[in-house]
């Protein structure tokens, strides 16, 4: 048995998000955000559900206006009468002390207050009104994040810190100034928040930053500092390619440390794109570090002058996409399907060898190759496709594996 070599997961507080659980022990949870206006109480409610779908364990939304305000118990309400829900939370920036004053039925409506400590108010105004929003959380029972953002710091609170470390003997680099300055602002908001009445099991802290590195490090030095419940995210990830990486490069680092309870992944759409893409890379990188599975992974290879024939990688493509889709099916009528795995493989040379280590595998002819499929089940040759419907057949063997392995749930047993 192999030893692991990773430390194990950050002891934090438990925090109860409406029917979810973050940080205390339990697993790190996935969570989106909408892009829509959330005035419009019909797209937003759309859109909120298909996050879900996708597997967005938390959604939150911007709660910016009086008009938004007002639409978001009638969202809820949308979402409940669909049987979705999901848990939302209601992004606040500016005005936020004035929305939930002003629309109870939004601030009871919501599972949790996200607010960010930079733009709550400035001079006297910022503990009046951050109290408030603290107050109403105490009041209807409500968790909050406490999200400081490298973009929207206090900036009393950094040029007091850029000021003092200037007049040090051993002034250090303005980098690592701010750093602490985003570390400060969140415990220091935190302490306030218990002072005023919120429980430790209701405060989640962030710091958010867009460079790798530096969230490595904001965050494991936050960790070290306190045993709240952590939200990571890389802030302004970016677009397509770039976006994905730099967070599974930041993100999987901290997660393979111990570090986070709850991740979001804030990828650009492209336009007319999917937002739901953002909870599949959030999936993918828990199920690829080994934190959680959600979907049957499909291993494939990048082909070679071997595998001239792009009908590997059409299957590939095809497969990832029909258990992805079944999931939805599969999830609610058997346990443990998330943890089947397949591989699409292009040429003889680690096809039938790839296609052993899966549960199920088929080795697909390369270029001189006798044009015929074998599939392998649980390390054993089961059967040899040819011909045009190799796709289909394929596709059948993997739904009679699901039915033949894995258990009905409760309730599904017939």
């Amino acid at each position: 048995m192999s030893q692991n070599i990773f430390p194990p997961r950050r002891n934090s507080v438990g925090v109860r998000v409406g029917t979810v659980t973050i940080g205390g022990g339990a697993p790190v949870v996935v969570q989106s955000m909408t892009n829509t206006d959330t005035e419009d109480e019909s797209s937003t409610t759309s859109q909120v559900a298909q996050l879900a779908r996708a597997g967005s364990e938390l959604v939150r939304i911007t709660v910016n206006t009086p008009a938004a305000a007002k639409a978001v118990a009638g969202i809820r309400a949308r979402l409940d009468d669909m049987g979705c829900h999901v848990p939302l939370i209601g992004d606040f920036h500016f005005n936020g002390h004035k929305l939930v004053t002003e629309y109870p039925d939004c601030a009871r409506a919501l599972a949790k207050y996200r607010i960010n400590p930079g733009n709550v108010g400035h001079g006297k105004k910022r503990d009046e009104q951050f109290s408030i929003l603290i107050e109403t959380a105490c009041k209807y029972d409500k968790p909050v994040r406490i999200g400081v953002n490298w973009g929207s710091l206090d900036p009393e609170l950094l040029a007091r810190m850029m000021d003092e470390n200037a007049r040090s003997g051993d002034p250090k680099d303005a980098s690592l100034v701010m750093h602490e300055a985003l570390i400060t602002s969140a415990l220091q908001s935190a302490a306030r928040a218990e002072e005023i009445g919120l429980g430790r099991d209701k405060i989640i802290l962030s710091c958010k930053m867009s460079g790798v590195r530096d969230l490595i490090a904001v965050y494991r030095d936050l960790a070290a500092r306190c045993d709240y419940a952590l939200h990571l995210g890389l802030t302004e990830a970016g677009m397509g390619s770039k976006g994905i990486v730099a967070s599974a490069a930041a993100l999987s680092v901290l997660l393979l440390d111990g570090i986070g309870d709850t991740i979001r992944i804030s990828l650009t759409p492209e336009p007319g794109g999917d937002r739901s893409r953002e909870v599949i890379v959030a999936q993918e990188i828990l199920q690829t570090t080994g934190l959680r599975a959600f979907v049957p992974l499909v291993a494939a290879c990048p082909g070679c002058g071997r595998t001239t024939s792009t009908y590997f990688q059409e299957l590939a493509e095809s497969i990832q996409g029909y258990v992805r889709n079944q999931m939805l099916v599969w999830r609610e009528e058997y346990d443990g399907v998330e943890n089947m795995t397949l591989a699409v493989m292009g040429c003889v040379v680690n096809g039938p060898g790839e296609s052993k280590h899966a549960n199920i595998g088929i080795s697909l002819p390369g270029s001189g190759e006798r044009p015929v499929a074998p599939v392998y089940v649980d390390g054993q040759k089961s059967v040899t496709l040819k011909g045009d419907n190799i796709a289909g057949e394929f596709r059948q063997i993997v739904d009679e594996y699901v039915q033949m392995k894995y258990p009905k749930k409760a309730g599904n047993v017939h």
